[in-house]
């Protein structure tokens, strides 16, 4: 029985697997084409690109690509509200924004560069990226109307709900 059992673990495990088969498709991927797809921004500013933006670019960018599923001012609409919401988390139905709810404004940045607008992911410099993250920030008096935002300003902005999460994030970054 102890027998047995050592067996089914080894198989478990992996020992004498077979190895997987090719099929002929696709090839490794460029160190250039990987480089296209690592452009995570961390908590702390890692991985942040140069650029700037300021909030007045911000808005026109916002009116223009954001306004039509966030609403005029981003209170909400087709997608979620990224403003409001003040002193809603801990009730029964809270309304999670980036002004009440989001631990660091480098995340922000990270999602709107990765995934907005919405009909056009990765569509915005990072010039235009700073600038919209600078706006959404201005609506929800996290930012003044004359802020410019670049890696080591946006970093060092601190979100009134940074708190209400762990930190640092205890899982491992992706290799």
């Amino acid at each position: 029985m102890v027998l047995a059992f050592a067996l089914v673990l080894a198989g478990a495990s992996g020992a004498g697997a077979r190895p997987q088969p090719t099929y002929g498709l696709g090839r490794p991927a460029t160190p250039r084409e990987i480089a296209g797809w690592d452009i995570d921004a961390r908590a702390d500013g890692a991985g942040l690109p140069p650029g700037h933006g300021a909030v007045s670019d911000g808005q026109a960018i916002f009116e223009h690509r954001c306004a039509a599923c966030h609403g005029e001012n981003g209170e909400g609409g087709a997608a979620d509200a990224l403003v409001g919401g003040a002193g809603t988390l801990a009730t029964a139905k809270p309304v999670r924004t980036v002004g009440n709810y989001w631990p660091y404004a480098t995340t922000l940045f990270d999602y709107v560069r990765r995934a907005m607008p919405f009909n056009a992911p990765q569509s915005l410099t990072a010039d235009q990226t700073y600038a919209v993250v600078a706006y959404v920030l201005f609506l929800n008096h996290i930012v003044p109307a004359k802020a410019v935002l670049d890696a080591k300003t946006l970093a060092a902005v601190k979100m009134p709900n940074r708190g209400g999460f762990r930190s640092p994030d205890p899982r491992p970054d992706a290799p």
